[in-house]
C-alpha cells in the first residue's frame, strides 16, 4: 500500500548530502551524511534486540561521550551479526568521515540498515565520502529520505512548524521501514531535526514520549530488528531562549510538533508495510491497565490469521475473538467483552452480536482503513496499535529479499 511523498521544510543548522557508494544497490544513493551546526544537541532511542548491530553499539557510546557533529547512515547492509569485525568497520567508517571533516570520531553517530550478517564494505563507503561532502545542503531532505530506503516503496518525510517566543520553529523528519517492524523499536531508522534550542535532557524526554505513542505503537510482522534507531536533533539555529522547563508553554509546543511528526512517520511506515493493502487501527478500551490493553492489541495485530483475513476482506470475526481470548488477560469475563469492526458491533455478551450481519462486516472489511475496537469492561485504560494486513506480496518480498 503506497504512501504519499510529503512536502518538507528545511531546518536551519542541519545540512544533508547523499551519494552512491555501491554498498548493495546499484544506480541509486545508499549513503547519507547529516552535518549539524556547532552547539547542536541530540537525543536517541535504539533497538532492544540483544543482537544489536555494531553501529547501534557505537552510536550509543559516542552519544554518551560528546555532542555529535555528523550522522553517517548507509542502506543495503545492516552491519549486524558481524561480531568484532562489525565494530571495527563501524569505527573505520566514523574515522574516515572524521578525517575529512576535522572532527573527532566520537562526534560521529553511525547507522546502518539492510541485510544482516554481511561485512560492511568500508572501502566503498569511505571512497564515496569526499564527493558527497561537497554537496551538503539544507534542502536535501527528499534525497535523504530516498537514500535510507530498503524494501520501502516510497520515501517518508514530514514537516511541522510551531510558534516559539514570537518566532516560527520547524520540525522535519525522515524515516525508513516497511518490514521487520515491531516495537522496541522496529527495523526502522528515523532522523528528526528542529531549529529550536532545547536542553539535552528535555530533548531526550521529548523523543521518548513521542516514540511511545508512534514508533513503539506500530507493528507489521512482530519482528524487532537489530538496527532500530531514532534520533532527534536540536540545532539551536533559531536562537530562541533555551527550552529547559518541562512545564513551560514552549516545551508543550515543541512536544506537540515532535509528536505529530513521529506519528505521521510511523503511520507512513505501516501504510508502506511490505505488500500491505490496508491500514488497521486496533484500539482496546476499558482495560484494567495500559499494559493489559497493549497486550490485547498486539495479540490481535500480530495474528497471521487476523491479518490474512483483513487482506481477503473476509469478516472472519472469530479470529479476532480468539485473539482476544488468548491474549493472556487474567480472569477475563467474556460476557463483558464487546468487539466492533468499524461501526459494526460483531461481538457482545460472549458471542456474536444479535444485530450483526455478514454483509455489514464485509462492507467494513472492504475499505482501505479499518478500526478494530475491543471493549474489555475491566477498567478505564486504553491503548492503540497501528498495523496492516498480510498479503501474497509480503511473502514474496521477504522470500526474495536476498536474491
Amino acid at each position: 500500500m503506497s504512501g504519499v511523498e510529503l512536502s518538507f521544510l528545511p531546518v536551519a543548522g542541519v545540512q544533508l548530502a547523499t551519494g552512491a557508494a555501491g554498498i548493495r544497490y546499484h544506480g541509486r544513493d545508499d549513503l547519507l551524511v547529516l552535518a549539524l551546526a556547532p552547539g547542536s544537541s541530540a537525543a536517541a532511542v535504539f533497538t532492544r534486540n540483544a543482537f544489536c548491530a555494531a553501529p547501534v553499539t557505537l552510536a550509543r557510546q559516542h552519544l554518551a561521550t560528546t555532542a555529535p557533529r555528523y550522522l553517517l547512515i548507509n542502506s543495503g547492509n545492516a552491519n549486524a551479526g558481524t561480531g568484532e569485525r562489525g565494530l571495527v568497520d563501524a569505527q573505520a567508517s566514523c574515522a574516515a568521515l572524521a578525517e575529512l571533516t576535522g572532527c573527532l570520531s566520537e562526534q560521529i553517530l553511525p547507522f546502518s540498515t539492510g541485510v544482516i550478517g554481511e561485512p560492511l564494505p568500508v572501502e566503498r563507503l569511505a571512497a564515496a565520502l569526499p564527493e558527497l561532502l561537497t554537496r551538503l545542503d539544507v534542502s536535501a531532505w527528499s534525497l535523504a529520505a530516498r537514500a535510507i530506503m530498503t524494501t520501502d516503496t516510497v520515501p517518508k518525510l514530514v514537516s511541522r512548524q510551531f510558534e516559539l517566543n514570537g518566532q516560527t520553529a520547524t520540525v522535519t523528519g525522515i524515516a525508513k521501514g516497511a518490514g521487520m517492524i515491531c516495537p522496541n523499536m522496529a527495523t526502522m531508522l528515523a532522523f528528526i531535526a528542529t531549529d529550536a534550542t532545547v536542553a539535552p535532557a528535555l530533548l531526550q524526554r521529548s523523543l521518548e514520549q513521542a516514540v511511545a505513542g508512534s514508533f513503539n505503537a506500530i507493528t507489521i510482522d512482530g519482528d524487532t530488528s537489530t538496527n532500530d534507531s531514532c534520533v532527534l536533533i536540536a540545532s539551536g539555529a533559531l536562537g530562541n531562549p533555551l527550552i529547559d522547563h518541562a512545564e513551560s508553554a514552549e516545551y508543550a509546543a515543541l512536544q506537540t510538533a515532535v509528536d505529530a511528526v513521529c506519528l505521521e512517520l510511523a503511520t507512513a511506515i505501516v501504510r508502506d508495510g511490505e505488500g500491505a493493502t490496508k491500514l488497521v487501527t486496533v484500539r482496546v478500551e476499558d482495560a484494567a491497565n495500559v499494559a493489559e490493553a497493549r497486550q490485547v492489541a498486539y495479540t490481535i495485530a500480530h495474528s497471521p490469521l487476523v491479518k490474512t483475513a483483513l487482506f481477503a476482506s473476509d469478516p472472519n470475526w472469530g479470529r479476532i475473538l480468539a485473539a482476544v481470548g488468548r491474549a493472556g488477560v487474567t480472569d477475563l469475563d467474556i460476557a463483558r467483552v464487546q468487539i466492533d469492526l468499524g461501526d459494526v458491533r460483531i461481538v457482545s455478551n460472549g458471542g456474536r452480536s444479535p444485530d450483526y450481519t455478514e454483509a455489514a462486516g464485509a462492507a467494513v472489511m472492504a475499505v482501505a482503513e479499518i478500526v478494530i475496537r475491543v471493549i474489555l469492561g475491566r477498567g478505564a485504560a486504553t491503548a492503540q496499535v497501528l498495523t496492516c494486513d498480510f498479503s501474497y506480496d509480503y511473502v514474496r518480498i521477504n522470500a526474495e529479499y536476498r536474491s
